[in-house]
């Protein structure tokens, strides 16, 4: 039999792990040497005090291997006694290729920076409003056709619709006179009244007839040109202007051609600098907040060529009708583009890089099999029909039938194909009418139309 001294059993106590208390009698006991297993994880060889979190893991010191027999300068290094000759290419071939990219990109920027067109522009028209409204430049256009869009404005020439205030023009939209819609038989005769602009007989005239659902105009609305006095064949136009905040109007800076010298519309072709809508962000089209330009262009209007260069700009966190903007176009024999603010913010760009008929890609006959004639061919020009006399348009229409406003979305009170759609739209006045209060109009505070002087590719054509 084997008796363990009560000491001895202290001792093996305290090699087991079992602790010891200071002040016991067992308290000088031999504590035994830890041993680290070497192939133990970094958790295992740590002393406890050095294992915490496991974000903030703090390692043992490291102590690296020096040798004691190899001195410095005494290893062999064989591949510094001799350089590989091929060892320089792989300098010499990287430096090569910055080099020709650095040259290459110097001649693409000159040949960008040489074909850039400096022109000097003449002006033609720089308009503040300071003298009123001069009518020997800006003609008030007075109609009630509907301007080819089945448009539901009447265009005066009063002050209602069309004046100057604080030095600026103002364009607004107002309700029709109430008797001349409600009274069956009324007739609106611009021509009698010795006013129309118009052409044809439906351009100034309206009547309302309860049998058909037909109504006089139920808005008033205003549209100017400058037609007479200011008209330019490559240049650059200029307008700073608020646009409108209300339902369902239609504000539009625009050219036509002085005369249709290549056929009726589109033939001889519109430029749009900008169009909007005067509903909120949330109509599903875009409202004020989005504008658009384009070219129209075509044989016939069934062929229009428009969607091939429409461009939309939206605002960023703001909308059109909220501050004044200037909306622009830069015309040339070259090029067409129009702009917000600066040139280089472009909204639309158009290359005369070939013949619109060929852009446009149109059939080779209409719906009722007649054949389509190439109406710009004789001129042998890719500007045609952009190449001739425009005047500017600044309006606001109201409404329409062509789509603009796209049927049975966001609460459209009429229906395009509708025989009654003006009625449609007069008997929903109590919803859109009051979203014109605020900010129904638009507001130009300055027109700058400015004519090419001299041409770097030739004189201009006449």
């Amino acid at each position: 039999m084997y008796h363990i001294h009560p000491n001895h059993a202290n001792v093996m106590s305290s090699a087991a792990g079992t602790p010891t208390r200071p002040g016991t009698p067992d308290s000088d006991a031999v504590t035994p040497v830890q041993r680290v297993n070497p192939f133990a994880t970094p958790y295992g060889s740590m002393p406890p005090s050095r294992v915490g979190s496991t974000t903030a893991l703090a390692l043992p010191d490291t102590k690296y291997f020096h040798s004691r027999r190899i001195k410095k300068g005494e290893v062999q290094r064989p591949w510094m006694d001799k350089k590989d000759p091929k060892e320089k290419w792989v300098t010499i071939i990287p430096l090569i290729g910055i080099f020709f990219g650095l040259a290459i990109s110097g001649v693409l920027v000159w040949d960008g920076l040489r074909s850039v067109s400096n022109f000097t522009y003449c002006p033609v028209l720089d308009e503040d409003w300071s003298g009123g409204f001069n009518t020997k430049v800006w003609t008030k256009e007075v109609q009630c056709g509907g301007f080819g869009n089945g448009e539901f404005e009447e265009t005066t020439n009063t002050d209602e619709n069309v004046y100057i205030q604080d030095g600026m023009l103002y364009i607004k939209p107002t309700l029709q006179d109430q008797t001349l819609i409600d009274t069956d038989g009324s007739v609106l005769n611009l021509t009698q009244q010795g006013i129309c602009t118009g052409t044809t007989w439906s351009d100034c005239v309206s009547v309302t007839n309860m049998t058909n659902g037909s109504i006089v105009n139920p808005v008033k609305s205003g549209r100017v040109s400058t037609k007479v006095g200011a008209q330019i064949k490559f240049g650059r136009v200029e307008v700073t202007a608020k646009l409108p905040s209300g339902d369902w109007l239609w504000p539009a800076i625009w050219m036509l051609p002085t005369q249709n010298t290549y056929g009726p519309w589109p033939a001889s072709g519109e430029i749009d600098i900008m169009e909007s809508r005067g509903n909120n962000w949330t109509y599903a089209q875009g409202g004020n907040d989005i504008v658009s330009s384009t070219l129209h262009w075509g044989p016939d209007p069934a062929n229009d060529g428009w969607w091939r260069n429409n461009v939309k700009r939206q605002a960023l966190h703001t909308t059109y009708a909220s501050g004044f903007h200037t909306y622009g176009v830069e015309w040339s024999e070259k090029y067409i583009f129009t702009y917000i603010d600066t040139r280089l913010l472009q909204v639309m760009y158009v290359t005369f890089n070939q013949p619109f008929w060929q852009k446009g890609q149109f059939p080779l006959a209409t719906s009722n099999g007649t054949r389509l004639e190439n109406p710009w061919g004789f001129t042998g020009e890719n500007d045609t029909p952009f190449d001739q006399d425009f005047y500017l348009i600044l309006n606001i229409a109201v409404g329409s039938t062509n789509g603009w406003f796209q049927d049975g979305a966001s609460g459209k009170p009429w229906v395009d194909n509708s025989p009654s759609a003006p009625l449609e739209f007069w008997n929903a006045r109590d919803q859109w009418y009051p979203t014109w209060s605020q900010n129904g109009q638009m507001i130009v505070k300055r027109v700058q139309v400015r004519s090419t002087c001299n041409i770097p590719y030739g004189s201009q054509r006449q």
